[in-house]
């Protein structure tokens, strides 16, 4: 984009495009003019599956966001973010909708970094749910936090979405004496909230993902949702078979 230096020392682009019009000096006056054009957009199935993912990678972002997080290992938290959540299952939701709609599914990650993987999964014990990690007194430092994530479904209206909150856990050596770090009670049980435990030393994390019971997404990723989703967007192009093969 060519630039144009103002006598007031700005610098402003010569052309600028928003909404489909396109802004442009001549003769000291900005014109604008219609920039829309009326040749279809590509809509191949594998770029469809492509930008579905990301919507709902951009969506989570949106909702996740808001809780302090540990993402460390590329250019800037969310980079890292996507760069693990682009590997979850595809989700396809309407046009109208897929901005805001979020998942709560297994896999979403919470945190990259370079501590050893807390190893977790949901079951029960001693008859009562739980959330069992293979983390040992031993694996703690002294200075070492551990945050837990929990990821919570709602449907607002008719619109899924997933919101998050952080808190700390207050470990001590008991809590090891029979073995691995448990969190037990009745919440680990609920089919519409799911959990992730980080370890966290400064600015350093465990990579970490969310474990949940939860379903609802599958409802989300059927042949009649794939169809569903692409004739919001005006179809897909030279494309006799809808179903990823």
């Amino acid at each position: 984009m060519k630039m144009k230096k103002t006598g007031m020392g700005l610098v402003i682009p010569k052309k600028l495009r928003i909404g489909g019009v396109t802004l442009y000096q001549r003769g000291g006056q900005v014109i604008g003019r219609v920039s829309e054009s009326n040749e279809r957009r590509s809509n191949t199935l594998p770029q469809f599956i492509q930008r579905q993912k990301m919507r709902h990678t951009t969506a989570l972002w949106k909702m996740l966001r808001f809780c302090e997080l540990r993402f460390t290992e590329r250019a800037n938290a969310y980079q890292d973010f996507a760069s693990i959540a682009n590997g979850l299952p595809v989700v396809y939701v309407e046009k109208t909708r897929m901005t805001d709609a979020s998942f709560l599914m297994p896999g979403i990650p919470v945190s990259n970094g370079k501590l050893p993987t807390i190893e977790q999964h949901l079951g029960e014990v001693d008859g009562t749910p739980a959330l069992i990690t293979n983390l040992r007194a031993g694996d703690m430092n002294h200075n070492e936090r551990l945050w837990l994530y929990t990821a919570e479904q709602h449907i607002e209206g008719d619109l899924p979405r997933v919101r998050f909150t952080r808190s700390d856990v207050v470990w001590q050596m008991g809590a090891f004496v029979d073995g691995p770090l448990i969190l037990k009670g009745d919440e680990y049980a609920d089919p519409m909230k799911g959990w992730a435990l980080v370890r966290v030393v400064g600015d350093q994390c465990s990579p970490q993902a969310i474990v949940t019971r939860c379903t609802l997404y599958q409802q989300y990723m059927t042949e009649e949702a794939l169809q569903t989703a692409a004739k919001s967007y005006g179809g897909l192009t030279n494309a006799p078979y809808l179903s990823p093969r």
